[in-house]
C-alpha cells in the first residue's frame, strides 16, 4: 500500500517559485493494483511518479510507502557519469545488499540492456536511450512490490519495446505497476485502475476506463 497525503509540489525557476504542479494530492494505492496515470502534458504525471519513487521530495505533504517501491524505470538520475555501466550496476547491487550474487545480476543487467561493449564504457558517453535501457534493466534486476514506469515502453527500437512489454507481463504475477504512457493500449494492457491528474489535483478511479473517459471528456480534441 502507498499512501499519498496532501502533497504539494512546485519547482524553483530563475524567476522564483514556479506554479504548483501538484496541489493537495491525497490518495491511497492499494496493494497488488496496477495503476495508469493519465492527464495532459504538464499535468504532473512524471512529477508524481518521481515523488512516489523517492527520487524527488514534495514541498509539503508526506508519502508513506508500506511496500518496496522501485525508482522510476528509465529515470537517468542517480548514475555516476564517470563510471562505466558495469561499475554503476555493481554500486547499485551493493546498495541493495546483493554483494553475494553480483555476477548473476550483472549478467542479467548486461543482457537486458543490450549495451554491448558500451557496458564497460563511462555512461557520460551514453545516449539518453542507452541510459534509459540501463536504468530499466537495473530496476528489473531487483525484487520490488511496486514498479514505476514512465514511458519506458515508448523508448528504444521495436525489439526493446517488445522486451519491455514481456518484462511487464512477467511482473504481473508477483508485483504491481504504476505507469505513465501516452499509449492508451499500453495502459489498458497492464493497468486496472487509473489516476487522472488535472489542474494540480488527482482523481482516483477503480476502473482505468473511467479515468480515461474523464480525461477525454474534460479535454476534448
Amino acid at each position: 500500500m502507498i499512501i499519498v497525503d496532501d502533497i504539494y509540489k512546485r519547482y524553483q525557476t530563475e524567476h522564483g517559485p514556479g506554479r504548483w504542479i501538484l496541489q493537495g494530492v491525497s490518495l491511497v494505492i492499494p496493494p497488488k493494483v496496477s495503476v495508469g496515470l493519465v492527464g495532459r502534458n504538464g499535468a504532473g504525471k512524471s512529477t508524481l511518479l518521481k515523488l512516489i519513487g523517492g527520487v524527488d521530495q514534495p514541498n509539503r505533504g508526506h508519502i508513506d510507502r508500506r511496500c518496496r517501491v522501485s525508482w522510476p524505470m528509465g529515470f537517468s538520475g542517480g548514475l555516476q557519469p564517470s563510471l562505466t555501466g558495469r561499475q554503476n550496476a555493481k554500486f547499485v547491487c551493493r546498495i541493495h545488499g546483493h554483494e553475494d550474487d553480483i555476477p548473476d545480476r550483472l549478467a542479467y543487467i548486461q543482457d537486458f540492456a543490450q549495451l554491448g561493449e558500451a557496458f564497460d564504457e563511462p555512461i557520460k558517453n551514453y545516449s539518453a536511450g542507452m541510459r534509459g535501457r540501463l536504468q530499466f534493466a537495473l530496476s528489473l534486476a531487483f525484487d520490488f512490490d511496486v514498479y514505476i514506469s514512465d514511458e519506458v515502453t515508448a523508448t528504444g527500437d521495436a525489439a526493446m519495446k517488445k522486451k519491455a512489454a514481456e518484462a511487464f507481463k512477467n511482473l504481473s504475477d508477483h508485483a504491481s505497476l504504476i505507469m505513465v504512457s501516452h499509449g492508451e493500449g499500453t495502459l489498458k494492457q497492464f493497468c486496472s485502475a487509473g489516476i487522472w491528474l488535472d489542474n494540480g489535483k488527482a482523481h482516483w478511479f477503480d476502473d482505468l476506463n473511467d479515468a480515461l473517459k474523464a480525461y477525454k471528456e474534460s479535454h476534448p480534441k
